[in-house]
Protein backbone atom coordinates (compact mmCIF):
# COMPACT_ATOMS: atom_id res chain seq x y z
CA UNK A 1 0.00 0.00 0.00
CA UNK A 2 2.66 2.69 1.10
CA UNK A 3 4.28 1.77 -2.34
CA UNK A 4 1.64 2.26 -4.50
CA UNK A 5 0.59 5.57 -2.59
CA UNK A 6 4.14 6.83 -2.57
CA UNK A 7 4.72 6.23 -6.21
CA UNK A 8 1.58 8.16 -7.54
CA UNK A 9 2.23 10.83 -4.83
CA UNK A 10 5.71 11.37 -6.02
CA UNK A 11 4.29 11.67 -9.49
CA UNK A 12 1.95 14.70 -8.07
CA UNK A 13 4.77 16.58 -7.20
CA UNK A 14 5.96 16.43 -11.65
CA UNK A 15 2.37 17.93 -12.14
CA UNK A 16 2.57 20.64 -9.99
CA UNK A 17 4.65 22.15 -12.62
CA UNK A 18 1.60 21.65 -14.68
CA UNK A 19 -0.65 23.61 -13.10
CA UNK A 20 -2.45 20.61 -11.49
CA UNK A 21 -2.78 21.10 -6.96
CA UNK A 22 -3.36 18.16 -4.91
CA UNK A 23 -7.39 18.17 -5.26
CA UNK A 24 -7.20 17.99 -9.18
CA UNK A 25 -4.92 15.32 -9.03
CA UNK A 26 -7.12 12.88 -7.08
CA UNK A 27 -9.84 13.93 -9.13
CA UNK A 28 -7.81 13.02 -12.36
CA UNK A 29 -6.80 9.68 -10.74
CA UNK A 30 -10.11 8.79 -9.72
CA UNK A 31 -11.43 9.39 -13.31
CA UNK A 32 -8.13 6.81 -14.68
CA UNK A 33 -8.56 4.38 -11.77
CA UNK A 34 -12.36 3.65 -12.75
CA UNK A 35 -11.77 2.77 -16.01
CA UNK A 36 -8.81 1.13 -15.51
CA UNK A 37 -10.83 -1.19 -12.89
CA UNK A 38 -13.86 -1.39 -15.64
CA UNK A 39 -11.77 -2.62 -17.67
CA UNK A 40 -10.44 -5.42 -15.25
CA UNK A 41 -14.04 -6.34 -13.93
CA UNK A 42 -15.07 -6.33 -17.79
CA UNK A 43 -17.83 -3.99 -17.05
CA UNK A 44 -19.00 -2.72 -20.50
CA UNK A 45 -18.60 0.92 -21.01
CA UNK A 46 -19.37 2.95 -24.57
CA UNK A 47 -17.18 1.78 -27.44
CA UNK A 48 -14.39 3.59 -28.12
CA UNK A 49 -14.23 4.99 -24.43
CA UNK A 50 -12.36 2.98 -22.58
CA UNK A 51 -9.17 1.94 -20.27
CA UNK A 52 -8.02 0.09 -23.81
CA UNK A 53 -8.40 3.59 -26.05
CA UNK A 54 -6.93 5.20 -23.58
CA UNK A 55 -3.98 3.31 -23.46
CA UNK A 56 -3.39 3.65 -27.07
CA UNK A 57 -3.77 7.50 -27.64
CA UNK A 58 -0.36 9.56 -27.36
CA UNK A 59 0.78 13.21 -27.53
CA UNK A 60 -1.88 15.81 -28.59
CA UNK A 61 -4.35 12.70 -29.54
CA UNK A 62 -4.37 11.68 -26.28
CA UNK A 63 -5.14 15.24 -24.75
CA UNK A 64 -7.97 15.67 -26.74
CA UNK A 65 -9.13 12.16 -26.71
CA UNK A 66 -9.38 12.33 -22.98
CA UNK A 67 -11.21 15.09 -22.87
CA UNK A 68 -14.19 14.06 -25.38
CA UNK A 69 -13.57 10.81 -22.81
CA UNK A 70 -14.95 12.66 -20.15
CA UNK A 71 -17.46 14.96 -21.32
CA UNK A 72 -18.71 11.65 -23.35
CA UNK A 73 -18.83 9.30 -20.01
CA UNK A 74 -20.45 12.11 -17.94
CA UNK A 75 -23.68 12.23 -20.05
CA UNK A 76 -23.94 8.18 -19.44
CA UNK A 77 -26.48 7.06 -16.31
CA UNK A 78 -26.16 5.34 -12.82
CA UNK A 79 -22.60 5.16 -11.26
CA UNK A 80 -20.32 6.32 -14.59
CA UNK A 81 -22.82 9.20 -15.13
CA UNK A 82 -22.23 10.47 -11.14
CA UNK A 83 -18.52 9.84 -11.15
CA UNK A 84 -18.16 11.50 -14.06
CA UNK A 85 -20.64 14.33 -13.97
CA UNK A 86 -19.11 17.77 -15.14
CA UNK A 87 -15.51 16.10 -15.17
CA UNK A 88 -12.81 18.22 -16.49
CA UNK A 89 -9.11 17.60 -17.61
CA UNK A 90 -6.97 19.16 -16.10
CA UNK A 91 -3.66 18.07 -18.02
CA UNK A 92 -2.41 20.28 -20.61
CA UNK A 93 1.03 18.28 -21.02
CA UNK A 94 0.32 14.71 -22.93
CA UNK A 95 3.68 13.56 -21.85
CA UNK A 96 2.60 14.19 -18.02
CA UNK A 97 -1.29 12.44 -18.61
CA UNK A 98 0.53 9.49 -20.44
CA UNK A 99 2.73 8.66 -17.72
CA UNK A 100 -0.05 8.78 -15.03
CA UNK A 101 -1.20 6.47 -17.36
CA UNK A 102 1.18 4.28 -17.24
CA UNK A 103 1.70 4.23 -13.80
CA UNK A 104 -1.90 3.19 -13.14
CA UNK A 105 -1.59 0.68 -15.88
CA UNK A 106 1.02 -1.12 -13.87
CA UNK A 107 -1.50 -1.73 -10.98
CA UNK A 108 -3.90 -4.80 -11.00
CA UNK A 109 -6.05 -2.93 -8.75
CA UNK A 110 -8.74 -5.50 -8.67
CA UNK A 111 -5.84 -8.41 -8.01
CA UNK A 112 -5.63 -5.97 -4.37
CA UNK A 113 -7.52 -7.00 -1.68
CA UNK A 114 -10.32 -4.74 -0.85
CA UNK A 115 -8.86 -3.06 2.08
CA UNK A 116 -5.37 -2.60 0.50
CA UNK A 117 -6.36 -0.72 -2.47
CA UNK A 118 -8.96 1.52 -1.05
CA UNK A 119 -6.38 1.80 1.39
CA UNK A 120 -3.56 3.35 -1.03
CA UNK A 121 -6.53 5.71 -1.98
CA UNK A 122 -7.60 7.19 1.18
CA UNK A 123 -3.72 7.57 2.01
CA UNK A 124 -4.03 9.82 -1.47
CA UNK A 125 -6.56 11.46 -0.06
CA UNK A 126 -5.20 11.74 3.09
CA UNK A 127 -2.23 13.60 1.82
CA UNK A 128 -3.78 15.69 -0.27
CA UNK A 129 -5.74 16.83 2.80
CA UNK A 130 -2.74 17.52 5.19
CA UNK A 131 -0.35 18.83 2.09
CA UNK A 132 -2.63 20.46 -0.21
CA UNK A 133 -4.14 23.75 -0.04
CA UNK A 134 -5.64 25.44 3.17
CA UNK A 135 -9.44 24.41 3.67
CA UNK A 136 -8.62 20.87 1.86
CA UNK A 137 -9.29 18.82 5.50
CA UNK A 138 -12.66 19.82 5.78
CA UNK A 139 -13.88 16.71 3.68
CA UNK A 140 -11.32 14.47 5.62
CA UNK A 141 -12.25 12.94 9.59
CA UNK A 142 -8.76 11.21 11.06
CA UNK A 143 -9.51 7.45 10.06
CA UNK A 144 -8.43 6.57 13.42
CA UNK A 145 -11.23 8.49 15.51
CA UNK A 146 -14.04 7.21 12.58
CA UNK A 147 -12.66 3.85 13.42
CA UNK A 148 -13.25 4.47 16.87
CA UNK A 149 -17.12 5.68 16.40
CA UNK A 150 -17.65 3.07 14.56
CA UNK A 151 -16.53 0.40 16.74
CA UNK A 152 -18.84 1.70 19.53
CA UNK A 153 -21.86 2.22 17.04
CA UNK A 154 -21.59 -1.45 15.41
CA UNK A 155 -23.68 -0.84 12.40
CA UNK A 156 -24.16 -4.16 11.42
CA UNK A 157 -26.81 -4.16 8.23
CA UNK A 158 -27.79 -8.01 8.65
CA UNK A 159 -30.18 -7.15 11.73
CA UNK A 160 -33.24 -6.70 9.14
CA UNK A 161 -33.36 -5.80 5.77
CA UNK A 162 -34.40 -2.64 5.30
CA UNK A 163 -31.51 -1.74 7.83
CA UNK A 164 -29.60 1.59 6.14
CA UNK A 165 -26.84 3.99 7.11
CA UNK A 166 -26.44 7.65 6.35
CA UNK A 167 -23.57 10.49 6.46
CA UNK A 168 -25.34 13.60 5.94
CA UNK A 169 -21.58 15.18 5.21
CA UNK A 170 -20.54 12.87 3.70
CA UNK A 171 -17.49 14.19 2.41
CA UNK A 172 -14.87 11.79 1.10
CA UNK A 173 -17.10 8.74 2.84
CA UNK A 174 -15.36 7.86 5.56
CA UNK A 175 -17.76 6.86 8.02
CA UNK A 176 -19.43 4.73 5.30
CA UNK A 177 -16.49 3.01 4.27
CA UNK A 178 -15.29 2.18 7.47
CA UNK A 179 -18.80 1.02 8.41
CA UNK A 180 -18.15 -1.61 5.54
CA UNK A 181 -14.93 -1.96 6.40
CA UNK A 182 -16.44 -3.20 10.31
CA UNK A 183 -18.84 -5.41 8.94
CA UNK A 184 -16.13 -7.26 6.39
CA UNK A 185 -14.11 -7.76 9.61
CA UNK A 186 -16.96 -8.79 11.61
CA UNK A 187 -17.97 -11.45 9.62
CA UNK A 188 -14.66 -12.40 7.47
CA UNK A 189 -16.10 -10.85 4.28
CA UNK A 190 -18.89 -13.92 3.95
CA UNK A 191 -22.29 -12.57 3.79
CA UNK A 192 -24.73 -14.73 2.81
CA UNK A 193 -25.81 -14.28 -0.62
CA UNK A 194 -29.58 -13.19 0.43
CA UNK A 195 -27.50 -10.28 1.89
CA UNK A 196 -24.86 -9.26 -0.11
CA UNK A 197 -26.48 -7.68 -2.90
CA UNK A 198 -28.65 -5.63 -0.40
CA UNK A 199 -25.83 -4.58 1.49
CA UNK A 200 -23.78 -3.61 -1.46
CA UNK A 201 -26.38 -1.37 -3.47
CA UNK A 202 -29.42 -0.10 -0.91
CA UNK A 203 -27.52 0.40 2.59
CA UNK A 204 -25.12 3.34 2.70
CA UNK A 205 -26.81 6.65 1.71
CA UNK A 206 -25.06 10.01 2.12
CA UNK A 207 -25.22 13.82 1.11
CA UNK A 208 -22.57 15.97 -0.10
CA UNK A 209 -23.12 19.63 -1.09
CA UNK A 210 -19.66 20.26 -3.01
CA UNK A 211 -19.06 18.10 -6.73
CA UNK A 212 -15.51 17.09 -5.94
CA UNK A 213 -15.90 15.45 -2.78
CA UNK A 214 -18.87 13.46 -3.90
CA UNK A 215 -17.36 12.66 -6.88
CA UNK A 216 -14.53 11.24 -4.22
CA UNK A 217 -16.68 9.31 -2.22
CA UNK A 218 -18.15 7.65 -4.58
CA UNK A 219 -15.11 6.62 -6.03
CA UNK A 220 -13.64 5.57 -3.10
CA UNK A 221 -17.01 3.06 -1.68
CA UNK A 222 -16.66 1.82 -5.38
CA UNK A 223 -13.29 0.55 -4.47
CA UNK A 224 -14.58 -0.77 -1.75
CA UNK A 225 -16.99 -2.78 -4.13
CA UNK A 226 -20.04 -0.28 -2.83
CA UNK A 227 -22.08 1.46 -5.04
CA UNK A 228 -23.73 3.84 -2.78
CA UNK A 229 -26.40 6.18 -2.99
CA UNK A 230 -24.52 9.79 -2.49
CA UNK A 231 -27.25 12.74 -3.15
CA UNK A 232 -25.45 15.32 -4.06
CA UNK A 233 -27.63 18.80 -2.51
CA UNK A 234 -27.54 20.97 0.79
CA UNK A 235 -28.59 18.61 3.82
CA UNK A 236 -29.64 21.51 5.98
CA UNK A 237 -31.34 24.07 3.69
CA UNK A 238 -33.21 21.67 1.53
CA UNK A 239 -36.70 20.26 2.93
CA UNK A 240 -37.00 17.28 4.80
CA UNK A 241 -36.15 14.51 1.99
CA UNK A 242 -38.46 12.39 3.66
CA UNK A 243 -36.10 8.95 3.98
CA UNK A 244 -35.04 7.67 7.41
CA UNK A 245 -32.07 5.90 8.66
CA UNK A 246 -31.23 3.03 11.15
CA UNK A 247 -27.41 4.65 12.04
CA UNK A 248 -26.35 8.32 10.99
CA UNK A 249 -22.34 9.02 11.65
CA UNK A 250 -21.40 12.36 10.36
CA UNK A 251 -18.71 15.37 11.02
CA UNK A 252 -20.39 18.11 10.01
CA UNK A 253 -18.34 20.83 8.15
CA UNK A 254 -16.59 23.18 10.82
CA UNK A 255 -17.11 27.31 10.95
CA UNK A 256 -20.11 29.82 11.05
CA UNK A 257 -20.18 30.52 6.93
CA UNK A 258 -23.89 30.92 6.09
CA UNK A 259 -24.70 32.84 9.83
CA UNK A 260 -28.17 34.77 9.31
CA UNK A 261 -29.41 32.70 7.15
CA UNK A 262 -31.63 30.48 9.03
CA UNK A 263 -33.27 27.23 7.16
CA UNK A 264 -36.89 27.42 7.10
CA UNK A 265 -37.97 23.37 7.93
CA UNK A 266 -40.49 23.14 9.91
CA UNK A 267 -39.42 19.92 11.46
CA UNK A 268 -36.67 22.40 13.03
CA UNK A 269 -37.81 23.19 16.84
CA UNK A 270 -35.20 25.70 16.71
CA UNK A 271 -34.30 28.61 14.71
CA UNK A 272 -30.43 29.10 14.38
CA UNK A 273 -27.76 29.73 11.60
CA UNK A 274 -25.36 27.99 13.39
CA UNK A 275 -24.72 25.16 10.79
CA UNK A 276 -23.65 21.98 13.58
CA UNK A 277 -26.71 22.75 15.46
CA UNK A 278 -28.79 22.55 12.47
CA UNK A 279 -27.65 19.09 11.45
CA UNK A 280 -27.82 18.12 14.66
CA UNK A 281 -31.91 19.01 14.36
CA UNK A 282 -31.27 17.26 10.42
CA UNK A 283 -29.86 14.13 11.86
CA UNK A 284 -32.89 13.77 14.09
CA UNK A 285 -35.47 13.78 11.93
CA UNK A 286 -33.67 11.75 9.51
CA UNK A 287 -33.29 9.25 12.22
CA UNK A 288 -35.72 5.96 12.24
CA UNK A 289 -37.57 5.76 15.68
CA UNK A 290 -34.95 3.94 17.76
CA UNK A 291 -32.23 4.78 15.70
CA UNK A 292 -28.73 5.78 16.76
CA UNK A 293 -26.41 8.85 15.49
CA UNK A 294 -22.67 10.15 16.31
CA UNK A 295 -22.16 13.48 15.42
CA UNK A 296 -18.91 15.05 15.61
CA UNK A 297 -19.69 18.78 17.12
CA UNK A 298 -17.35 21.36 18.09
CA UNK A 299 -17.32 22.75 21.66
CA UNK A 300 -18.93 25.65 20.91
CA UNK A 301 -22.00 24.00 19.95
CA UNK A 302 -22.13 22.25 23.75
CA UNK A 303 -23.23 26.05 24.78
CA UNK A 304 -24.66 29.51 24.80
CA UNK A 305 -28.36 30.06 24.08
CA UNK A 306 -29.22 28.53 21.06
CA UNK A 307 -27.17 25.33 22.23
CA UNK A 308 -28.98 24.95 25.44
CA UNK A 309 -32.36 25.05 23.42
CA UNK A 310 -31.72 22.37 21.05
CA UNK A 311 -29.66 19.80 23.53
CA UNK A 312 -32.46 20.49 25.80
CA UNK A 313 -35.30 19.66 22.69
CA UNK A 314 -32.74 17.09 22.11
CA UNK A 315 -32.63 15.25 25.65
CA UNK A 316 -36.60 14.94 25.62
CA UNK A 317 -36.89 13.83 22.28
CA UNK A 318 -33.94 11.60 22.26
CA UNK A 319 -31.15 9.19 24.60
CA UNK A 320 -28.17 11.29 24.86
CA UNK A 321 -26.26 9.12 26.43
CA UNK A 322 -22.47 9.80 25.81
CA UNK A 323 -20.46 12.59 24.87
CA UNK A 324 -16.35 12.22 24.43
CA UNK A 325 -14.28 15.21 24.70
CA UNK A 326 -11.61 14.40 22.13
CA UNK A 327 -8.20 15.46 22.42
CA UNK A 328 -6.50 18.81 21.56
CA UNK A 329 -5.11 18.91 17.98
CA UNK A 330 -7.67 15.68 17.05
CA UNK A 331 -7.64 17.15 13.62
CA UNK A 332 -3.97 18.30 12.74
CA UNK A 333 -2.94 18.85 10.28
CA UNK A 334 -6.08 20.24 8.80
CA UNK A 335 -7.60 22.05 11.80
CA UNK A 336 -5.25 21.77 14.68
CA UNK A 337 -6.95 24.21 17.19
CA UNK A 338 -10.37 22.78 16.66
CA UNK A 339 -11.36 21.42 19.78
CA UNK A 340 -14.63 19.09 19.37
CA UNK A 341 -16.68 16.69 20.90
CA UNK A 342 -18.69 13.29 19.74
CA UNK A 343 -22.36 13.15 21.11
CA UNK A 344 -23.54 9.55 20.86
CA UNK A 345 -27.68 9.50 21.16
CA UNK A 346 -30.82 7.27 20.81
CA UNK A 347 -34.02 8.55 19.16
CA UNK A 348 -37.22 7.89 20.80
CA UNK A 349 -36.10 7.58 24.81
CA UNK A 350 -35.97 10.44 26.87
CA UNK A 351 -32.49 11.28 28.26
CA UNK A 352 -31.93 10.12 31.95
CA UNK A 353 -28.81 10.59 32.25
CA UNK A 354 -25.39 11.68 29.95
CA UNK A 355 -21.98 9.62 30.27
CA UNK A 356 -18.67 12.15 29.84
CA UNK A 357 -15.83 10.85 28.44
CA UNK A 358 -13.26 13.71 29.18
CA UNK A 359 -10.59 12.19 26.56
CA UNK A 360 -8.74 16.03 26.77
CA UNK A 361 -7.36 17.50 29.90
CA UNK A 362 -3.96 16.88 30.74
CA UNK A 363 -3.32 14.74 27.82
CA UNK A 364 -0.85 16.21 25.43
CA UNK A 365 -2.10 17.88 22.38
CA UNK A 366 -1.92 15.79 19.01
CA UNK A 367 1.09 16.83 16.59
CA UNK A 368 1.46 16.10 12.83
CA UNK A 369 4.65 14.33 13.89
CA UNK A 370 5.73 14.16 17.53
CA UNK A 371 2.19 12.85 18.98
CA UNK A 372 0.16 11.67 16.09
CA UNK A 373 -3.62 10.34 16.79
CA UNK A 374 -3.40 6.51 17.60
CA UNK A 375 -5.76 3.51 18.62
CA UNK A 376 -4.64 4.05 21.73
CA UNK A 377 -5.90 7.35 22.72
CA UNK A 378 -9.60 6.28 22.22
CA UNK A 379 -9.08 2.60 23.82
CA UNK A 380 -10.20 3.23 26.91
CA UNK A 381 -13.32 5.59 26.04
CA UNK A 382 -14.28 2.41 23.58
CA UNK A 383 -14.13 0.39 27.45
CA UNK A 384 -16.43 2.64 28.74
CA UNK A 385 -18.79 2.94 26.18
CA UNK A 386 -19.44 -0.79 26.25
CA UNK A 387 -20.38 -3.26 23.88
CA UNK A 388 -23.84 -2.48 23.99
CA UNK A 389 -24.41 0.40 20.93
CA UNK A 390 -27.67 1.46 22.48
CA UNK A 391 -26.07 1.68 25.67
CA UNK A 392 -29.68 0.09 27.33
CA UNK A 393 -29.30 -3.50 28.60
CA UNK A 394 -28.72 -3.65 32.14
CA UNK A 395 -25.66 -4.93 31.79
CA UNK A 396 -24.19 -2.03 29.60
CA UNK A 397 -25.25 -0.19 32.42
CA UNK A 398 -23.40 -1.82 34.86
CA UNK A 399 -20.13 -1.74 33.20
CA UNK A 400 -20.63 1.95 33.34
CA UNK A 401 -20.82 2.36 36.85
CA UNK A 402 -17.29 0.24 36.82
CA UNK A 403 -15.40 2.02 34.63
CA UNK A 404 -16.18 5.03 36.44
CA UNK A 405 -15.24 3.70 39.13
CA UNK A 406 -11.70 2.89 37.43
CA UNK A 407 -11.10 6.21 35.47
CA UNK A 408 -11.64 9.56 36.69
CA UNK A 409 -12.07 10.64 33.46
CA UNK A 410 -15.50 8.60 32.85
CA UNK A 411 -18.19 10.38 35.00
CA UNK A 412 -21.97 10.81 34.65
CA UNK A 413 -23.97 13.37 35.02
CA UNK A 414 -27.94 12.94 35.40
CA UNK A 415 -30.41 15.07 33.05
CA UNK A 416 -31.14 17.20 36.17
CA UNK A 417 -27.84 17.86 36.60
CA UNK A 418 -27.96 19.25 33.29
CA UNK A 419 -31.06 21.10 33.28
CA UNK A 420 -29.64 23.22 36.17
CA UNK A 421 -26.60 23.82 34.17
CA UNK A 422 -29.12 25.78 31.63
CA UNK A 423 -28.44 22.59 29.23
CA UNK A 424 -24.66 23.80 28.71
CA UNK A 425 -22.75 20.45 27.90
CA UNK A 426 -19.21 22.01 27.78
CA UNK A 427 -18.69 19.69 31.24
CA UNK A 428 -14.77 19.52 32.64
CA UNK A 429 -14.38 18.34 35.81
CA UNK A 430 -11.22 17.67 35.52
CA UNK A 431 -7.99 19.92 36.96
CA UNK A 432 -5.96 21.19 34.13
CA UNK A 433 -2.55 20.85 35.27
CA UNK A 434 -0.89 23.15 32.00
CA UNK A 435 -2.84 25.98 33.10
CA UNK A 436 -1.19 25.58 36.87
CA UNK A 437 2.58 25.47 35.17
CA UNK A 438 3.05 28.89 33.68
CA UNK A 439 6.03 27.30 31.57
CA UNK A 440 3.57 24.32 30.59
CA UNK A 441 0.75 26.46 28.77
CA UNK A 442 -1.04 25.28 26.03
CA UNK A 443 0.07 26.60 22.30
CA UNK A 444 -0.20 30.04 22.01
CA UNK A 445 -2.42 28.58 18.70
CA UNK A 446 -4.42 26.39 21.00
CA UNK A 447 -5.19 29.42 23.27
CA UNK A 448 -6.05 31.89 20.37
CA UNK A 449 -8.31 29.03 19.16
CA UNK A 450 -10.29 28.42 22.13
CA UNK A 451 -10.78 32.46 22.52
CA UNK A 452 -12.17 32.12 18.49
CA UNK A 453 -14.05 29.93 19.94
CA UNK A 454 -16.07 31.69 22.41
CA UNK A 455 -16.33 34.81 20.60
CA UNK A 456 -17.94 33.14 17.77
CA UNK A 457 -20.71 31.91 20.21
CA UNK A 458 -20.98 35.74 21.07
CA UNK A 459 -21.03 36.52 17.78
CA UNK A 460 -23.84 33.62 16.73
CA UNK A 461 -25.36 35.05 19.86
CA UNK A 462 -25.61 38.53 18.49
CA UNK A 463 -26.90 37.84 14.81
CA UNK A 464 -29.55 35.79 16.47
CA UNK A 465 -30.92 38.84 18.21
CA UNK A 466 -30.22 40.96 15.25
CA UNK A 467 -32.38 38.68 12.88
CA UNK A 468 -35.41 38.72 16.06
CA UNK A 469 -34.75 43.22 16.06
CA UNK A 470 -35.44 42.68 12.27
CA UNK A 471 -38.64 40.64 12.44
CA UNK A 472 -39.48 42.89 14.95
CA UNK A 473 -39.01 46.10 13.01
CA UNK A 474 -40.85 44.83 9.99
CA UNK A 475 -44.13 43.75 12.59
CA UNK A 476 -43.71 40.24 12.39
CA UNK A 477 -43.62 39.85 16.08
CA UNK A 478 -42.84 40.61 19.65
CA UNK A 479 -38.89 40.76 21.27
Amino acid sequence: MTDVVQKLWGFCHVLRHDGIDYGDYIEQITYLLFLKMADERGIELPEGFDWKTVKEKSGTDLTDYYVDLLRKLGKDGGLLGDIFSGAISRFTNPVNLKRLINLIDEIEWTGLKVDIKAAAYEGLLEKAASEGKKGAGQYFTPRILIQAIVGCMKPDPRVNVEFTICDPAAGTGGFLMRSYEWLMERTEGALKREDAQRIKNRTYYGTELVPRPRRLCLMNLYLHDLEANIYLGDSIYEPDPGKRYDVVLTNPPFGTKGANQAPVRDDFTISTSNKQLNFVQHVVTILKPGGRAAIVLPDNCLFGDQAGEVFKVLMEDCDLHTILRLPRGTFTPYSPGVKANVVFFRKGYKTKNVWIYDCRTNIPGITKKERPLTPEHFKEFEECYGPDPNVVTASALEKREEMAKRTERFKKFTADEIQKRDYNLDICWLKDESLEDAEDLPEPDELVSEAITHLESAVDGLQEVMVLLERNENGSGDV
